[in-house]
């Protein structure tokens, strides 16, 4: 099953095209030659990917336009809301009859949203969260892979299991070819649209190799590219993105500078920020968040996180609870409970409802089995496939019994398609938000 749904280009200007999808139309930025009005493509996260040939396209169109509209019924039921429900607190009632209409709550009320404990206030917040996305985003819900490269890493994060603390950790290192290859059969095989490639801090690659397989990828299949390689440099980035990433995927973890500190020792939070303000001058697609749980850490500081991620432009957010490996220092810590992540996959809707993705982590999906349906009703529209090769998934041990740690890639593809279908989502990425001009 392809993760994109044709679409066929009305109008195309510069670098803009137009793009039809069932009578909706979205802009997507172009990058191919030669590509006019009439023809068919596939877009993902706002990039246009390929051109693909008419009568294939019509064929896949043919099949999916009323599975689409069905699934559209099915999730405008699932989002709809009383605002007149019985038993809500009259502060979270105010702000979130706002925040349907249109107004977005402010740092201290998104505070007030997550400090509520009560069941009733609680189920009106995700499900008013829900409806935002289903009213500014409908039905879409994008489906990545990713593709874990290397589990060596230099870094001494304080609770990451592939970090240098974890001694016993087998280590390994994907080769280019072997790369180039795991990521070709995703597209060609599976129909992944957009990959992520990922990695610890790893030396044993030069940022130069890197670049040559992500070109080499670019040649040999049509791709959105992201990388998560941590800190390559600003030198680093811009030969990635010239290679043919377009997207970053690099969590700031915490807005605390004093808690960053204090769990990544030698790294300061401005180094990190300053790589995804000027990743996203670039043109890069940021996928950015923060950790949920951190030892000493205040639901204001999670409020703060939250606004820094829009503040930081970002395409994807990307909040997961903080799942601390028992070989680290901080490998008694206690996860939180899945409310606390709920909380603020709805509190990041609520404050970017027209354009945001919001991902249903794997840190979430291993702290609870109901981490995407529950998180996908709460304002999330976006979850990711581990396409890593099994013999190498289990080493990267970032923290233990990682969900999808064992699966094969059919049935992760058979489970997440079949839930989301009963939500009334279709597995594609129908970007709105406008790209920075590299």
């Amino acid at each position: 099953m392809c993760y994109a749904i044709p679409g066929r280009v009305k109008s195309v200007r510069d670098k803009t095209v137009l793009v039809d999808y069932f009578g909706e139309e979205k802009k997507a930025y172009n990058e191919i030659d030669g590509l006019s009005a009439g023809d068919y493509i596939y877009a993902q996260g706002g990039y246009v990917i390929e051109k693909i040939p008419a009568p294939e396209a019509e064929a896949i169109l043919s099949v999916w336009k009323e599975t689409f509209f069905e699934l559209q019924e099915v999730d405008v039921l699932l989002s709809r809301v009383d605002l007149e429900a019985k038993g809500i607190d009259p502060r979270v009632g105010r702000i979130l009859d706002r925040a349907a209409n249109g107004r977005k709550p402010s740092k201290d009320e998104v505070l007030e949203l997550l400090n509520h404990e009560d069941t009733g206030s609680l189920t009106l917040f995700f499900k008013i969260a829900n409806f935002l996305r289903q009213k500014n985003l409908k039905n879409s819900c994008c489906v990545h892979g990713i593709l874990e490269i290397s589990n060596y890493c230099s870094e001494s994060c304080a609770y990451c299991g592939i970090s240098s603390h974890h001694r016993g950790l087998s280590r390994y290192r994907m080769s280019p070819e072997e790369i180039v290859s795991a990521a070709c059969e995703a597209v060609g095989k599976y129909g992944f649209k957009a990959l992520v490639l990922q990695s610890g801090e790893d030396a044993g690659y030069r940022v130069e190799e890197l670049a040559g397989v992500i070109r080499t990828i670019k040649e040999k299949t049509p791709a959105l590219i992201f990388v998560s390689f941590g800190e390559v440099g600003i030198q680093g980035l811009e030969k990635l993105y010239q290679a043919g990433a377009r997207g970053l995927l690099m969590r700031f973890e915490t807005s605390n500078p004093e808690l960053y500190g204090r769990f990544h020792p030698g790294a300061k939070l401005e180094t990190r920020l300053e790589h995804l303000r000027k990743a996203y001058e670039m043109g890069y697609m940021i996928i950015t968040g923060g950790l949920i749980g951190l030892p000493g850490q205040t639901r204001k500081d999670l409020a703060d996180d939250i606004s820094l991620t829009r503040d930081l432009r970002a395409e994807m957010y990307s909040f997961g609870p903080f799942l601390p490996h028992p070989e680290t220092p901080l490998g008694e810590v206690l996860p939180v409970g899945e409310t606390e992540v709920l909380k603020v996959l709805a509190a990041s809707r609520l404050i970017d409802p027209l354009e945001a993705k919001i991902l249903v982590t794997t840190a979430f999906e291993t702290l609870s089995s109901e981490a995407r349906r529950k998180g996908l009703l709460a304002g999330a529209n976006s979850v990711m496939m581990n396409i890593t090769p099994v013999e190498y998934r289990r080493q990267y041990a970032i923290y233990p019994n990682r969900a999808w740690e064992n699966d094969l890639i059919e049935k992760q593809i058979e489970e997440t398609i079949s839930l989301l279908r009963s939500l009334g989502r279709a597995p594609t990425d129908l970007s709105v938000r406008e790209k920075s001009n590299p």
